[in-house]
């Protein structure tokens, strides 16, 4: 008998490779390098979400030059004011 599980588990990732494709480069960055790409930019657009299991923490995700770039922190940021943001109820990352 054929183990089932092999085949969902290819499935499963060749679904997360085609995420990647379709959204880019995703680059994970400490909260403190998240916040310069926001200063850097004039009318930033970030996702915010919270999640966490077993302690709250906050996610954000923001597009630069071609890039996103996706940070968690413990504590909400202090976002810059011309920032438009769009709560999300969850951020995936794919992989």
């Amino acid at each position: 008998m054929a183990y089932a599980g092999g085949g969902a588990a290819a499935a499963a990732a060749a679904a997360i490779a085609q995420a990647v494709k379709a959204s880019g480069a995703i680059v994970k960055v400490e909260p403190d390098g998240f916040l310069k790409i926001l200063y850097k930019t004039r009318e930033p657009l970030v996702v915010k979400a919270s999640g966490g299991f077993f302690k709250k923490n906050f996610q954000y995700l923001t597009s630069y030059k071609g890039l996103i770039f996706f940070a968690v922190s413990g504590t909400p940021l202090d976002l810059p004011k011309d920032a438009e943001v769009v709560e999300s109820k969850q951020i995936w990352i794919p992989g």
